[in-house]
């Protein structure tokens, strides 16, 4: 199924009206009355996996109830392997806190994972990840834990997230990995600038996956789109501060799965590293990216707004004199402006092994200090639209 924009609307009008209709009626589990203390001190992972067994247990739409106050969570696993249960909301009143040591959580891919659930919801609330004293650690050099992504959802199908904000995470905030109709809505995600490697939102072996109107700024991308990514439509997105939304990096592995019909619309990107990015190892691949649309952005001050890197290689490591087979084709930017903060605005850095091919420009007007910008091509194809203004120069 391709994603369009009626069908957003009836994925959300589902949501709420199964959010209304699930909140009566239906049991409540409360963590505060499974024992959990709302102090921010005290262990609840016990509290919130007896509230996580009991809504598995019955087959009625139920309800996990976070209440006012800060609850202490260790590593917690919702495993959907033996739930019986296809319509399970947390509401969240409260907040939801890492423990104050990092290396509690720091060696363990995920902090609150959920793997192979269906129609689970989470509605309201905050998680913070506390991940300020790991962001030290690894600014000063030390040998440190990699971090736990704070939240995650592996092998689902049917999830709704609405209206989370997710602070300070000590990796990555949302990990999206080999789900299908993933439904993320009313989003605010933050971590610092300097914070390493606290990617927003990734998506990866996923389809069908909506993000609408949120505002995203951490110390990396604010949404990172991996191998095996199809039918994603991102819109009314703000982001900043971060390396903006980025497509990639791909091609890493010899057989890896593409990425194709991705929508960003809407979005306005204030003093990040790049734009809208597209980045490729310089590695031989099968991989590829098509069909992909960037509509109505708006860059203050970016350094990179437009950016097709096909020749990544970061310290020459891993991929010296070797070139990207990653096949680039049917990528269209229209009605994108505003300000660089370098001269070079558009840059497409394509592979020489497959030129990218398919790249339109439309409506494009970016400036730099008061002036026009310029563009850079290299082994790229494609047209500027001549309806419309298109500003740099095209170098297609």
């Amino acid at each position: 199924m391709v994603i369009t924009k009626t069908t957003i609307q009836l994925l959300i009008f589902t949501f709420f009206f199964y959010i209304t209709s699930s909140f009566a009626d239906n049991p409540t589990y409360n963590v505060e009355t499974l024992g959990a203390t709302s102090d921010g001190d005290t262990d609840c992972t016990k509290a919130f996996s007896s509230a996580w067994a009991a809504a598995c247990a019955t087959t009625e739409p139920a309800t996990i109830y976070v209440p006012s106050g800060r609850f202490l969570i260790e590593n917690v696993n919702f495993s959907g392997k033996l739930c019986k249960n296809k319509a399970i909301t947390f509401r969240i009143d409260g907040t939801l806190v890492a423990p104050s040591d990092y290396n509690v959580i720091g060696s363990s891919d995920t902090w609150l994972k959920f793997d192979r659930v269906a129609g689970v919801s989470i509605y309201g609330g905050m998680i913070d990840g506390r991940g300020t004293d790991l962001w030290a650690c690894k600014n000063s050099g030390k040998s440190c834990p990699k971090g736990a992504t704070s939240l995650a959802f592996y092998n689902s199908n049917n999830i709704t997230i609405n209206g989370l904000y997710s602070l300070n995470s000590q990796m990555f905030h949302i990990n999206i990995d080999n789900c299908h109709n993933v439904n993320l809505l009313n989003m605010k995600i933050s971590a610092p600038a300097n914070s390493p490697n606290t990617d927003g939102i990734h998506v990866q072996q996923s389809s069908e996956v909506v993000l609408m109107n949120s505002h995203i700024g951490t110390g990396d991308d604010c949404v990172s789109i991996g191998p095996g990514a199809s039918n994603l439509w991102i819109e009314n997105l703000a982001c900043g501060p971060g390396h903006g939304i980025s497509i990639g990096s791909l091609g890493w592995s010899l057989e890896e799965a593409g990425v194709q019909n991705v929508t960003v619309k809407t979005a306005t990107f204030t003093g990040t590293q790049n734009g809208l990015r597209l980045k490729t190892w310089a590695r031989p691949s099968n991989g590829f990216v098509k069909d992909v649309v960037f509509q109505h952005v708006v860059m203050v001050n970016v350094r990179y707004p437009i950016i097709i890197d096909q020749n990544y290689c970061p310290d020459h490591k891993n991929c010296p004199s070797q070139e990207s087979g990653v096949r680039v084709s049917d990528i269209k930017y229209e009605d994108i402006h505003g300000t660089s903060a370098t001269k070079v605005a558009v840059k497409f850095d394509c592979s020489k092994t497959y030129p990218c091919n398919g790249i339109t420009l439309t409506e494009v007007n970016l400036t730099f200090k008061d002036k026009p910008a310029t563009s850079s091509c290299a082994n790229a194809g494609g047209m500027a639209d001549g309806t419309g203004v298109v500003q740099p120069t095209s170098c297609l």
